[in-house]
C-alpha cells in the first residue's frame, strides 16, 4: 500500500496530478483545494497519499496534510460517500473548517459545499461527531509539530512560539506554510514592515 510520494509534478489536471518517481508515473487524484495550493509543474512535491483498492479498481488520492487524509478515510466509512463525494467535500471546504462544521453543526455551513445536501449534512453530522478530532486538537498538534521543528532547528523556544502565534493570527495553519513563514521570520528574510 502506498502511504505518501515524494517526486517531480509533471502534469496538473482538474481534478488529478501526475507525479513522476523513479521514472513511474503515478496517478493522483486530488482536491481542488490541494491542486491549488501545489507549485508549478516541473517542481518537486510531496503527497499524503490513501490507496483506494476495490475488486475492479485501484485509485490513490493524495492530501497535502495527514489530518486531511485521515478526514477523507473517515469520511468514505461512512454508507453512501465514496471517493469522488469525500474528494469533493475536501474541494469545497477547508479541513479545519469541515471539523468546526461538524463539532457546531453547522449544517448551513455544510449544504454550502456543492453535492451536499441538508439530509446528508445532517448525516455527516450525526456520523462523524464522535468519529473525527476537534478543531482545536488539530490546532495544538500542528502549532507543537511546527514548535518542535523550529526548535530542533536550533531556535529558542519562545522566539518560535511568539513566531508561530503572529503567523496563526494572519491565517497561516498548515505545518508547510508555518514551517516556510517562520523560517523567513526568523532569518530575517521578513522586512520589519511586514513583522
Amino acid at each position: 500500500m502506498i502511504g505518501s510520494l515524494r517526486g517531480i509534478l509533471l502534469k496538473k489536471h482538474p481534478d488529478h496530478l501526475l507525479v513522476e518517481v523513479s521514472g513511474i508515473g503515478y496517478h493522483v487524484n486530488v482536491s481542488v483545494r490541494t491542486l491549488s495550493s501545489l507549485a508549478d509543474e516541473g517542481s518537486t512535491v510531496f503527497l499524503y497519499i490513501h490507496t483506494h483498492v476495490r475488486e475492479d479498481t485501484l485509485q490513490l488520492f493524495g492530501f497535502m496534510s495527514e489530518d486531511e487524509k485521515n478526514i477523507f478515510i473517515t469520511l468514505l466509512s461512512i454508507s453512501g460517500i465514496g471517493p469522488k463525494v469525500a474528494l469533493n467535500i475536501l474541494s469545497g471546504i477547508s479541513h479545519e473548517a469541515f471539523l468546526s462544521a461538524i463539532e457546531t453543526e453547522d449544517v448551513a455551513l455544510l449544504c454550502r459545499i456543492p453535492g451536499l445536501g441538508k439530509k446528508t449534512a445532517h448525516r455527516l453530522i450525526l456520523e462523524l461527531r464522535e468519529k473525527l478530532p476537534s478543531s482545536g486538537e488539530i490546532k495544538d498538534r500542528v502549532f507543537e509539530d511546527t514548535l518542535s521543528a523550529l526548535i530542533n532547528l536550533g531556535y529558542k523556544k519562545s522566539e518560535a512560539q511568539n513566531c508561530l502565534e503572529r503567523l496563526y493570527k494572519k491565517g497561516i495553519k498548515d505545518i508547510e506554510g508555518l514551517l516556510k513563514e517562520s523560517l523567513k521570520y526568523l532569518t530575517g528574510d521578513v522586512s520589519e514592515g511586514n513583522r
